[in-house]
């Protein structure tokens, strides 16, 4: 099945758009390292207040201190829970580290290329990923393809939409965007999340990257190897005009560089 009438391109991170083993084999690692002496450093300060509580509700303990909200958080870690106070720390985290060039966003050949054509085309793009909305954004802002926020519309995640395994979340989403769930196709290798997209209305596309262990395609979804299977004959100008948008999120904190749409990874 070709997607058809498409006017918002929504996807995921982890697996679609940047390798998993990039998150898993280098920015969990690096944010448990240093949980900790973040809390540590930002002792009283207004994030640090926001973590503490975070924690202390889904944790259960309104009175557990910083130690013991590290252990909860690095337990989070170990045991890959996609807890929002883990998520919302570990943006903080990853942000200081783009920041002074410790890490980059791991993102595919052929996202650039993906992103600027259906730019080109009209259609609205929009990332959906259990990482904090500030993960996000640095995630692509400091790309081994140069900064790619300006080819991005807005960002979601856990907080502001919902699990990704739940329908309502996409419903919500839909709400934010003011376009029609029909006209919404969602890009993600997680079956239960294209499955829950798909419940709510929405087209759906699997990934299903070369690198990916798991390999084959994903039981009911269309799967692609790349992004330049999806809606890759879109000419300028063909999407119609989409409704209200949810506000992009470019605020990164940095001079945006150049996105490097040429298909070779940047420097």
């Amino acid at each position: 099945m070709t997607e058809t009438h498409v006017r918002a391109v929504v996807l995921d991170i982890e697996g679609t758009t940047g390798s998993a083993s990039h998150v898993h084999e280098v920015l969990f690692p690096y944010a448990r390292q240093r949980i900790a002496n973040w809390l540590a450093a930002h002792r009283g300060d207004p994030a640090w207040t926001q973590v503490l509580r975070e924690t202390r509700v889904l944790a259960g303990e309104p009175v557990l201190d910083e130690d013991g909200a590290a252990t909860a958080l690095i337990a989070w870690s170990d045991a890959n829970v996609k807890a929002p106070p883990l998520k919302h720390v570990q943006g903080l985290i990853w942000a200081d580290g783009y920041a002074n060039g410790e890490l980059t966003g791991h993102v595919y050949d052929d996202v650039p290329l993906a992103l600027d054509r259906w730019q080109r085309a009209g259609i609205e793009r929009y990332i959906y990923s259990s990482g904090s909305q500030e993960a996000q954004r640095y995630w692509f802002a400091y790309s081994d393809h140069g900064d790619l926020g300006g080819l991005l519309c807005g960002y979601f995640d856990l907080l502001s939409a919902g699990s990704k395994r739940e329908p309502a979340s996409y419903r919500t989403i839909t709400d934010r965007l003011g376009v029609s769930a029909e006209a919404t196709l969602f890009l993600s290798d997680v079956g239960e999340e294209l499955d829950a997209a798909a419940s709510a209305g929405w087209q759906t596309v699997a990934v299903r990257r070369p690198d990916d262990p798991r390999g084959g395609p994903v039981t009911g979804h269309r799967t692609v190897a790349s992004l330049q299977e999806v809606l890759p004959d879109v000419p300028p100008g063909a999407a119609p005009a989409a409704g209200p948008m949810a506000p992009a999120r470019t605020d990164t904190g940095h001079t945006p560089g150049t996105a490097d749409v040429t298909g070779t990874t940047g420097a």
